[in-house]
């Protein structure tokens, strides 16, 4: 798991906990089955309801990259164009074709391949750039998932708050059991508002995290792939590339090329 997923919603969570603990609740008393069969599995079946059978496979894919916080490096796509390209100036755009067999990013490879076909730059451009809109458009579905939850679950809150309001209104006889019934009652709109703001909405922030850095990423392949098209030299492709960066990617990068060089001496 990415550590600032886990330092972040799982120290909230925690703080959460000691700061009820710190009150006198006793944590045990937010353990509610009915609130939970209320709020949290509703809200997300009303989510699922808002996507078609085929974004399922979106939001898995992108609760599994968030999970993790997977993102390939920047530094590493760039020092490998840089390689193509100059196995392109020496030898020729067609010398890249066995290369492309190796790479594993199906986007890199189909723009590699394109251009070794002799595809129109502009063409080229158009089909690229229609792949990270669809890239961009399945990773929207993910982190519109999760903020629909966060936008459910304290309104289902509400909603398990009155019901169960309803019952010890329907019950006044007994004061002591009324107060428990209050209490639970309100163990519903706790869960719909500790979901929605310390799990749902920080994990659908995560999820476009993730999105943003993998659409530059693609954006930098595509420019890349282009200079190489175009038998651009080596060197300006890197440094035309590395402006994509941000000044943290670029120290990471300096370390990389510094390490390759070393390792060449």
């Amino acid at each position: 798991m990415d550590p600032m997923t886990l330092i972040g919603i799982g120290g909230a969570f925690l703080l959460l906990v000691v700061g009820i603990v710190m009150e006198g609740t006793n944590p045990a008393a937010l353990i509610g089955v009915p609130a939970f069969l209320i709020v949290v599995v509703p809200t997300v079946l009303v989510s699922l309801a808002g996507l078609t059978k085929h974004d399922i496979k979106f939001v898995i894919d992108a609760t599994k990259r968030t999970i993790s916080g997977t993102v390939e490096s920047a530094s590493a796509s760039i020092a490998l164009l840089v390689r193509f390209a100059e196995t392109a100036r020496k030898e020729g755009l067609l010398a890249l074709e066995e290369a492309s067999r190796s790479i594993e990013d199906p986007f890199l490879r189909k723009g590699i391949n394109l251009a070794v076909d002799g595809t129109d730059p502009e063409e080229l451009h158009a089909i690229l750039e229609a792949e990270i809109r669809s890239k961009r458009a399945e990773h929207k579905v993910a982190a519109k998932f999760y903020t629909d939850m966060g936008g459910f679950a304290p309104t289902l809150g509400i909603v398990g708050a009155v019901t169960g309001l309803i019952h010890v209104l329907g019950n006044l006889s007994d004061p002591q059991a009324a107060g428990v019934g209050i209490a639970g009652a309100f163990v519903a709109t706790f869960y719909g508002v500790a979901f929605a703001n310390v799990f749902f909405l920080p994990f659908a922030n995560k999820v476009k995290r993730i999105a943003d850095a993998e659409m530059g990423r693609m954006e930098l392949l595509l420019d890349g792939i282009l200079a190489i098209q175009a038998g651009a030299n080596p060197r300006i492709i890197e440094e035309k590339l590395v402006a994509h960066l941000t000044t943290a990617e670029r120290a990471v990068h300096q370390e990389r090329m510094l390490g390759e060089d070393q390792a060449a001496a």
